[in-house]
């Protein structure tokens, strides 16, 4: 066996069942420590693994084993192990769409994964493959809210091996690609042909066919791109000949259907296509064939197109396009623009069929990606005029001339000429030169125009382009012949006249673009124009003529046409000719400072977007073919005199000019005396360097001149500085980079310091030095030392008067980013000395200024701290910065300071902060307030994280919120005798640190609390002030959602904590103090159990009696045990927004009401509170009671309402306040009627057990009454608590759980019925009060209610179940009355007592009595709408007594053996018989009542009742003598006013009972549980659930 290092990754998963065995799972990594050899047996097998290369990193705790591949790949890996437990809870959230686009981009990064893994790719394409694939990984984790990734070249970068400066760069430049990646990928989605944005465009067009009546001749189409805003052409004119059928004339030459149109434009959406169509043969449509056999070109139609539409339309499909013709050939020339402009009606029912295809791209692109297109050919249409951008090499020489107007006169006609022009292009020697309709088709010889019929000022708008050789424009014109077309003669054309203009001036000039308007020449014989040189000396041009020459200026006739040269040889520029030509003279002086200005406008040409792609070619010229050795003496002296010439020059703009050609300038003057050097072996050094030396001091003097606003000077001075840090490198090749950084710092010092407001000159400044500092020059150590005073000098000014912040924010990023650590301290201090303070205050201007603080921060050593402190004068004053750069910590470590996903830049400032904080903990408050904001950054919660993650972040930092608490903790064990001053302040935000859920954290920070406890009892011999700071802010925190039940199990432990930290309590027990001390922690413990209950029931959506009752039982907390009264009114009025949002009215008030009765009626004033405004108490308390009455009334709890409406009114009436006490009186009147009015629900009350660990505290194993909702009956009651607790299990009994219940892990809830024992006797039995008054006092004010169990004691008789039938009698006692502030109290007592057979008749009688009475009454009132309640009533005791009920009374309880057996039941049996008298008289006055009001139809009913009546009578022995009228009325009376139950009743009429009259056997008296009454069980009470 031998030790060793080596990464497997697991291929198969292995169970690990022999012995010792580690499981595996695919996928997963191992470190490999040992192997065995030989017969040993492992833990799992070798071919299970595969071994792959790995190094160890940051060895120790939290060493990491990396595998020795491609960081993208260790990516890639990581990163889809992290999507596949996020994909998978995509598809449980139901998140559909992004679950299956997360699938594709999942597979397609596997896809890549596998390229990379071959090795067979090529590096640009490997390098593709990279940008691919961390394409989608940014844009997976942008979706799945994971962090950024920073990254270089693909590969992510380790924070510590770059400045923070970089970092912030990278982060940011990566945000800007992330959205742009996100931006195709989303649009990728949608459509997966999007195409790629592009700079340069071209339109595919392939011509079909024209669709239209058969003219019967040929015809031409020109296309081409119109500017629709402008009104313009953008390009030349692509040709196609179509025969007679509308088909191309030349199908199998593709080249001459198919072109590409180049474009260019940025608004490519207001481009316009246009087709223009003519056809070749006779002159007018009514006119017959063979008449003349001369062919004439003639306006057929026009179409447009906008490109527009190309960009959404399929390009797959043809277009078939309308054709339009004008309505008067006059208006022939414009006709595409009324097309456009839609003023064009006339459509002649044509249609032409074109492939158009949008393609982005440059040529070559579209050559790569369309071959198919290139090979079968095609042709080129090329733009008018040059491309956005000219390649260096690229020759075009291209003369395009359009065909205008004419002005003819009738030449003795009697009608307007039908005018045709032939063009032909000419050289030197009278040669024909091709001449080009457009490209398509090849060129010819001559040119045809159109003829317009009839027209004498003819507007033809044709285009043709003239491909003249470079070497033949000298010399070369154009000669327009103009001839009359008449349709009447056979012969040829008629000549009558010609212009003519040449290519090209005699000064070299070619002809200047525009219009020009030529004279017509009048010629009647084409021999004359045999001759070019005859023709050529007479003038072309009106413009050109001589003011003595009046014959030719008296011609009427014109012509006029427009040239445009586009020509990369050719030019217009005399001073570039004259540039050209400067060699040829004899005296150079004469012509230097020309040639410089001709140079001058050369190199600022190449500043021109157009030709910015030239300066390679200038810049090989310098260095390989310039041969100027003695240029740099003459560059240097015009250089010199134009810089001298700047303060007293008035004309700045030919200067500025030259300055902006200073970097080419400089690299001319530096090769030519490199060249000089070269050819003489280094002559002259000394008078060079002396020449620059003077240059540069020229140049300092006018940079620094101070000019106020915006002068010429001072513009000229940003020109400078503008183009100054190119010459750097120039100057480099000759200089030494001290002298050069000499230079540099010489010109920069000069200028002035002052910051002017409005100066645009101070912005080019500080770009000036930020190219100065990004530029290699300042790389070097050495020169970097010689610049960086004047760098923050200038620098220093800028940020004081807070100008530019975001660009001197970018110079310090590039100045930090180049110091390293292992550097001279010297770059550190002096950045720190003249920007620390600036950088304080700039902090949150630029998200560079946290960068640079940081980075500064991070660079400093301990030498540099104790500099920093020291070089403050006073304790004040290093107090003073100690305040603000710990307000500067806070505002860092704001979650909104980074974005969400900017987890790395989190993660580097809190390690430079940790750091920073160690040596700058001299100010104790900011240190600990600081301290605990650092811990509580959600992005040091580790806990919230991924495994992944954490585990990253574990192994590159540690746990940073354990460090601090441990420096936090050493801290305040320095603080000795002060930590009385930061008792209790501090005591909140330590409590804060320690509800972090961190084991370790929480053990260092919890003994804290300890010697807050001591130190606090020693100054004042108890900790009240601790007690009352811990108690509001544990508040507080929790329900913010910090804390959780492990650090309440924490608190009150007595288990040592972690390391050398004993528990807190064990701590206490030590001290003499203890019983106070223990009762404190016991105290807090049952705070923090009742609020994180609160804070659980809050998470839940909708309000139930969960969240009422966790309030409740805060609230009681907050009132009895801790004696808290703010605390205690905040959480009435969250109970009472409760109760209003479940429509609770009635508990509402009764909630409202415990902080009015906590007010007084007095004129002290109350400060603004909760929604409160700052009142006196008076108003208050009456606002309260108002509020009160209002829910009272909502809840119809109106005598309440009323108790507190004369409270008000006395109050009125006590300041005279008639107004309002007429109000108040009118409302208490309202309450009154509303009682006798209107009707109000009788509720339903239930017990409910809460049993098992499983239930919250103030629930757990306790037993509440619950006052059900309107209308809710004990089905729907259960079902209400079971959806409220749906773990929870219904006990199907109603017998007390043991223990096993309470102990149980397990919820159990234990529901049935009770009935409410009224405390009002007195009003319920008064005579005369209405029953809408006796309903509420039943069912409100009610402490006490009892649940009737029924069982049978002894032998059970079968024939007769009332002898052995008890009743188990439970009553609760409430520990407050219901209703309350809650729907449901707990009980308090609980009293268990059995009532005997005898007792349990004489309550079911009584009762059914007692309905019997309050039907009667209600039916004789009237109050009842039907007599249905009534009947029901009668019939049930009627017939329940004929067969046997009351008989099954008198064989238990009346017989001799009963009465001897229970002697002391004698008063009771006699109750018994006054009850069944009394039911007897009841049921007798019930049928008469019955029988005055019984409708019709139910008289056979009726009648059947009185029957069974009298048979119920002889049953029970009973005799009853018929009633006079008077007696009758004098029991109804003794009816509607019962005697109270312990009166006896004096019966009105005889009656004699049987004391020993066995009757039949029976079971239950049917009084009480006849299927025809109210389903009552005997005592009153449900079955339970």
């Amino acid at each position: 066996m031998y030790a060793f290092l080596l990464f497997v990754a697991v291929l198969a998963s292995f169970r690990g069942t022999v012995q010792h065995g580690l499981p595996l799972e695919i996928g997963d990594t191992v470190q490999i420590l040992e192997k065995c050899e030989g017969t040993v047996q492992g833990i799992f097998p070798t071919n299970f693994i595969h071994l792959k290369n790995a190094h160890v990193k940051n060895k120790g705790q939290f060493e990491t084993v990396l595998p020795v591949e491609d960081t993208v790949i260790t990516e890639m890996t990581s990163t889809l192990r992290d999507w596949g437990a996020m994909w998978k809870q995509l598809y449980v959230k139901n998140e559909g769409d992004l679950f299956h686009r997360l699938w594709h981009v999942m597979n397609e990064i596997l896809d890549l994964r596998r390229q990379v893994l071959v090795g067979h790719l090529t590096h640009d394409r490997m390098r593709d493959v990279k940008q691919h694939i961390t394409a989608r990984l940014d844009w997976g984790n942008e979706q799945l809210g994971l962090d950024l990734v920073p990254r270089r070249e693909f590969s992510m970068v380790d924070p510590d091996e770059i400045s923070v400066t970089e970092l912030y760069r990278l982060v940011s430049r990566i945000v800007h690609y992330v959205a742009f990646h996100l931006l195709q990928m989303e649009h990728r989605h949608r459509k997966k042909d999007t195409p790629v944005p592009a700079s340069t465009h071209h339109l595919f067009v392939h011509m079909k066919s024209l669709m239209s009546a058969n003219i019967g001749e040929e015809l031409e189409v020109y296309f081409h791109i119109y500017d629709g805003r402008e009104n313009r052409p953008l390009s030349e004119r692509f040709f196609v000949r179509l025969n007679k059928s509308g088909l191309p004339k030349s199908p199998e030459k593709t080249e001459r259907q198919c072109t590409l149109f180049v474009v260019s434009s940025p608004f490519l959406t207001m481009l316009l296509f246009n087709f223009v169509i003519l056809y070749s043969g006779r002159m007018g449509a009514g006119e017959k064939k063979n008449v003349c056999s001369v062919q004439y070109r003639r306006p057929f139609g026009c179409a447009v197109v906008s490109i527009a539409d190309l960009l959404t339309a399929d390009s797959k499909d043809d277009h078939l396009l309308k054709v339009y013709a004008c309505n008067t050939e006059s208006e022939w020339f414009q006709i595409h623009e009324n097309i456009i402009k839609k003023a064009n009606s006339r459509y002649n029912l044509s249609g032409l069929s074109v492939a158009l295809q949008l393609l982005h791209g440059d040529i070559e692109q579209l050559r790569r990606e369309y071959m198919v297109l290139f090979t079968r050919g095609v042709s080129i249409t090329r733009k008018l005029g040059f491309s956005d951008v000219i390649m260096p090499g690229e020759m075009r020489n291209d003369l395009y001339i359009t065909l205008e107007r004419g002005e003819f006169e009738k030449g003795g006609k009697s009608v307007a000429r039908n005018v045709e022009i032939t063009v032909y292009a000419l050289d030197i020697d009278g040669q024909i030169l091709k001449v080009a309709a457009g490209s398509g088709e090849p060129g010819a010889d001559e040119y045809h125009s159109l003829v317009l019929y009839h027209n004498n000022s003819p507007r033809w708008a044709e285009q043709i382009k003239l491909p003249i050789p470079v070497d033949m424009f000298r010399g070369s014109h154009v000669r327009f012949e103009f001839r009359h077309c008449s349709t009447k003669d056979k012969g040829e054309k008629k000549l009558f006249g010609y212009s003519f203009v040449p290519l090209m001036q005699e000064d070299g000039r070619t002809l200047p673009d525009g219009i020009h308007e030529l004279i017509i020449h009048k010629c009647e014989e084409n021999t004359s124009l045999a001759d070019c040189s005859r023709y050529l000396k007479l003038p072309f041009s009106k413009a050109n003529l001589p003011s003595n020459n009046q014959t030719l200026k008296g011609i009427k006739e014109s012509f006029w046409i427009t040239s445009f040269l586009c020509s990369t040889k050719l030019t217009q520029n005399g001073d570039m000719l004259d540039l050209l030509k400067w060699r040829i003279s004899v005296v150079l002086q004469r012509y230097g400072l020309k040639v410089f200005d001709s140079l001058v406008h050369i190199i600022n040409l190449l500043q021109d977007s157009k030709f910015q792609h030239f300066k390679p070619v200038m810049d090989t010229y310098i260095e390989s073919h310039f041969a100027g050795a003695l240029s740099y003496r003459d560059l240097i002296k015009v250089l010199k005199w134009y810089v001298d010439r700047i303060v007293d020059a008035e004309h700045q703009d030919h200067i500025q000019q030259v300055l902006k050609a200073s970097e080419y300038i400089f690299k001319y003057i530096i090769q030519s005396r490199r060249l000089f050097s070269l050819a003489t072996g280094g002559q002259h050094e000394e008078e060079f360097r002396v020449c620059i030396h003077e240059l540069f001091m020229s140049i300092r003097f006018f940079l620094s001149q101070e000019n106020k606003g915006i002068s010429p000077v001072a513009q000229t001075q940003a020109v400078f500085l503008r183009t100054f840090p190119a010459v750097y490198g120039e100057l480099l090749k000759i200089f030494t980079v001290r002298e050069v950084a000499g230079f540099i710092r010489e010109t920069l010092g000069s200028l002035p310091t002052t910051v002017q407001a409005d100066c645009p000159l101070e912005t080019v400044k500080l770009q000036c030095i930020a190219k100065t500092v990004e530029d290699q020059l300042y790389i070097n150590p050495e020169s970097r030392c010689l610049l960086l005073p004047v760098v923050l000098r200038l620098l220093q000014a800028h940020m004081q008067e807070q100008r530019d912040q975001v660009m001197c924010a970018r110079i310090l990023t590039s100045m930090l980013s180049l110091i390293k650590k292992e550097e001279n301290g010297t770059a550190v201090s002096n950045i720190h000395a003249q920007t620390w303070k600036p950088k304080l205050r700039h902090v949150t201007a630029a998200g560079e200024f946290v960068a640079c603080l940081l980075a500064l921060l991070r660079q400093m050593s301990d030498r540099h701290y104790q500099h920093m402190l020291q070089g403050f004068s006073s304790k004040d004053d290093l107090r003073d910065f100690l305040l603000q750069i710990f307000t500067v910590f806070r505002i860092l470590i704001r979650p909104e300071m980074f974005p969400k996903d900017w987890t790395v830049m989190r993660l580097v400032t809190n390690n430079v902060i940790i750091t920073t904080v160690l040596y700058l903990s001299e100010v104790w408050d900011s240190y600990f307030y600081l301290s605990v904001i650092f811990i509580n950054q959600p992005c040091l919660q580790l806990e919230s994280f991924s495994p992944s993650k954490r585990k990253k972040i574990l192994e590159k930092y540690g746990d940073m919120r354990v460090m601090m608490g441990c420096e936090i903790f050493s801290m305040w064990q320095n603080l000795g005798e002060h930590k009385l001053n930061f008792i209790p302040a501090m005591i909140g935000p330590f409590l804060e640190v320690t509800l972090v859920p961190q084991p370790d954290l929480r053990n260092v920070m919890i003994p804290i609390f300890h010697d807050m406890m001591d130190w606090e009892q020693r100054r004042s011999g108890n900790f009240k002030q601790v007690e009352s700071k811990l108690i509001d802010k544990l508040d507080s925190l929790m329900s913010e959602g910090k804390g959780d039940e492990t650090y309440r199990e924490l608190f009150n432990s007595i288990i040592p904590l972690f390391g050398p930290y004993p528990s807190l309590l064990k701590k206490i027990e030590r001290e003499t103090w203890r019983e106070s001390g223990i009762s404190l922690i016991a105290t807090v413990t049952r705070l923090m159990e009742r609020l994180l209950d609160y804070r659980d029931c809050m998470k839940l959506g909708e309000v139930d009696g969960k969240k009422i009752g966790c309030t409740v039982s805060l609230l009681n907390f907050y009132k009895t045990e801790l004696n808290k009264e703010e605390m205690y009114i905040r959480y009435i009025h969250k109970l009472y927004d409760l109760h209003l949002k479940a429509q609770n009215y009635t508990e509402a008030s009764y909630t409202l009401l415990l902080y009015d009765e906590l007010l007084e009626w007095s004129d002290r004033p109350l400060r603004e509170f909760l929604n409160y405004p700052m009142q006196s108490e008076w108003q208050r308390k009456e606002f309260l009671h108002l509020t009160i009455v209002q829910n009272f009334d909502r809840g119809k709890c109106w005598e309440n309402g009323i108790i507190l409406c004369r409270e008000l009114a006395d109050q009125y009436e006590s300041f005279y306040d008639y107004r309002n006490l007429s109000k108040m009186r009118m409302m208490e009147a309202s309450l009154y009627d509303k009682i006798m009015d209107q009707q109000r629900l009788e509720p339903e009350f239930f017990r409910v057990g809460f049993y098992g660990k499983k239930f919250p505290f103030f629930l757990r194993n306790k037993e509440f009454v619950c006052r059900g909702h309107d209308y809710e009956r004990l089905e729907a009651f259960q079902q209400r608590m079971l959806n409220e607790f749906p773990h929870a299990i219904a006990m199907q009994h109603v017998n007390q759980p043991d223990q096993t219940i309470y102990q149980a892990e397990a919820q159990y809830l234990q529901i049935y019925a009770v009935t409410p024992i009224p405390e009002s006797q007195d009003v319920l039995q008064r005579d005369g009060v209405p029953d809408n008054i006796k309903s509420f006092y039943k069912f409100n004010h009610i402490w006490r209610f009892r649940y009737d169990r029924p069982f049978h004691k002894g032998t059970k008789d079968k024939e007769n179940e009332f002898k052995s039938l008890w009743v188990e009698r439970t009553t609760l006692t409430l520990v407050q009355s219901l209703p309350g502030i809650s729907r449901w109290f707990e009980v308090e007592k609980r009293e268990v007592v059995e009532v005997s057979p005898l007792e349990n008749a004489i309550e079911v009688i009584e009762n059914k009595n007692l309905q019997l009475r309050t039907l009667i009454t209600q039916c004789q009132n009237r109050q009842m709408q039907n007599i249905n309640p009534l009947t029901m009533c009668l019939n049930g005791v009627i017939d329940a007594a004929v067969n046997g009920g009351l008989a099954r009374y008198q064989e238990a309880f009346f017989v001799k053996d009963y009465i001897m057996n229970h002697p002391e039941d004698g008063d009771k049996i006699g109750r018994l018989r006054e009850l069944m008298f009394e039911q007897a008289h009841i049921l007798e006055c019930g049928l008469a009542v019955h029988e005055k009001f019984v409708p019709q139809d139910m008289r056979p009913l009726h009648k059947k009742l009185v029957d069974q009546f009298h048979l119920m009578k002889s049953s029970l022995g009973i005799q009853v003598p018929v009633l006079s009228t008077c007696l009758f009325f004098q029991l109804l009376m003794h009816i509607h006013h019962p005697p109270l139950s312990s009166r006896r009743m004096s019966a009105p009429v005889r009656c004699t009972l049987p004391t020993a009259a066995p009757g039949p056997a029976g079971t239950l008296c049917p009084a009480s549980l006849a299927p025809t009454e109210a389903g009552e069980s005997p005592g009153g009470g449900e079955q339970p659930v």
